[in-house]
């Protein structure tokens, strides 16, 4: 990316209509967050044909990929939140410098998360939540979920860096491709070739691997800062920079791959099928909030780009507007869920009366606070992308961590499997209070114009 290409788009950034433009982002974020989500359901779908403790082994490996998202958020998002304030500041430099360390730090961290998994896959597999009926579907599942690391969290930090610099269109074209290759090559390994949960695992580490090439590919087109060797600058500031945008992602998926390993083992109380129904139900209701993860992803380019030219008017614009946009949307599709929750177990084990009953009562649950994070969710990209890592990281602690594990314990001791079934609504009621003052306390910082304040004590003097 030249300095012409900067200020081009810092010009459409902070004068373009603020609602046209977030949806003009949030198009591709939204297609790439609700393809990537169902092709984490297409492994369950079809996996679902070879038996209820088959479905389960890939239930307990779905934790294994919320660390490894964990991680390619962190650089992505750390990386991508500093870029996309310099880029408003036209302060290409640092910019470059950034997306280059956040890209190569996340193949390094994907590559160590190989060869310390493989060596252990054993006893990662048990403290994921597996029986001894599930262990051996589990550790085929994860041992090419393990070789795929490196490519799983270079291609999300690449997204998030492209979707930053307001190009989220290569970066739909790469995670799409990735997600229609597996969709297309998992019967082909599942059923033709018969290899089973292995073949599921295979699918997906190849179609990582496409992703993760043309997203590559992506950083090198016009409009987009080029990911260079030379520009790689493993330094402590540019780290404290990274981490202060990507923790709060950190936090958020890696508590999330927590709580889902406390619910493995809690329900594995009640058998495989209370296993294989938690499961399904978590990747359905994953496919509820990727679209309005989608929608914050259109959000933060917006944010950053006005939040660092001190537009902070636009910035408020487009808060609210998300805000409305994502709590109607869930609203519509949580009464669509609701109706249909048992034909949506269904689809993925129509042949277990236990797993749909399970699993259409904890469906329902859920989406009855799930609207709720439509607010919560927008909130945390806020704070996210303006730099306020201390109130994201909060937030983002606080539903899966602060509140959901003391409730999956305290009322599954008390209710048995209705209190794991119940923990996660309430969690989420008591997050959606949790952020209101939140809210309130930056919306008059940056009224007074102290918000700034945060984003503007690093200068990053990196040569």
């Amino acid at each position: 990316m030249d300095d012409r290409a900067v200020d081009e788009k810092f010009v459409k950034m902070t004068t373009a209509p603020v609602r046209g433009l977030v949806l003009s982002l949030a198009v591709p974020t939204t297609a790439i967050m609700l393809i990537s989500a169902l092709y984490n359901m297409a492994d369950t779908f079809f996996v679902g044909s070879l038996g209820t403790s088959a479905t389960a082994g890939v239930g307990v490996s779905f934790p294994l990929m919320a660390i490894i998202q964990a991680m390619g958020f962190f650089f992505g998002q750390g990386a991508g939140n500093y870029v996309s304030r310099q880029l408003g500041a036209q302060q290409l430099d640092k910019a470059s410098r950034m997306a280059a360390t956040g890209f190569f730090s996340s193949l390094a961290a994907g590559a160590l998360l190989t060869a310390t998994g493989i060596l252990g896959i054993g006893g990662l597999a048990k403290a994921l939540g597996a029986t001894d009926t599930i262990l051996p579907y589990a550790k085929e599942y994860l041992f090419f979920i393990l070789l795929a690391a490196p490519f799983m969290t270079g291609s999300l930090t690449l997204n998030s860096l492209l979707r930053f610099q307001g190009s989220a269109f290569y970066g739909m074209v790469g995670m799409i491709s990735g997600a229609v290759a597996n969709i297309v090559l998992d019967p082909i390994f599942i059923y033709y070739l018969g290899m089973g949960v292995g073949g599921a695992a295979l699918a997906t580490m190849i179609s990582q691997f496409i992703g993760f090439c043309l997203l590559l590919a992506g950083c090198g087109r016009k409009g987009a800062i080029r990911i260079r060797v030379s520009d790689f600058s493993p330094m402590l500031p540019l780290y404290k920079e990274m981490a202060r945008g990507g923790i709060p992602s950190l936090f958020r998926q890696g508590l999330a791959s927590v709580a889902t390993v406390c619910t493995n083992r809690l329900a594995g109380s009640y058998g495989d099928a209370a296993i294989a129904a938690m499961s399904i139900v978590t990747r359905v209701v994953m496919f509820a909030n990727s679209a309005m993860l989608g929608l914050g992803q259109g959000f933060q380019p917006v944010c950053g780009f006005n939040y660092g030219a001190k537009r902070y008017d636009r910035v408020k614009e487009a808060f609210w507007f998300c805000v409305k946009f994502s709590v109607l949307g869930l609203m519509a599709f949580c009464a669509l869920a609701w109706v249909f929750a048992p034909e949506v177990i269904a689809v993925f084990r129509a042949d277990d009366a236990e797993v749909i009953r399970i699993g259409a009562f904890s469906l329902r649950l859920q989406f009855l606070a799930a609207p709720l994070m439509g607010w919560v969710i927008i909130n945390n990209m806020l704070f996210q992308t303006t730099g306020k890592s201390l109130s994201a990281s909060i937030l983002a602690i606080a539903r899966q961590g602060l509140f959901l594990l003391p409730l999956l314990f305290a009322m599954s001791r008390a209710l048995g499997l209705l209190g794991i079934q119940i923990s996660q609504p309430l969690a989420d009621v008591v997050t959606f209070a949790l952020s209101i003052p939140l809210h309130v306390r930056f919306m008059r910082e940056m009224g007074s114009g102290k918000a700034s304040a945060a984003t503007d004590d690093l200068s990053l003097h990196v040569h």
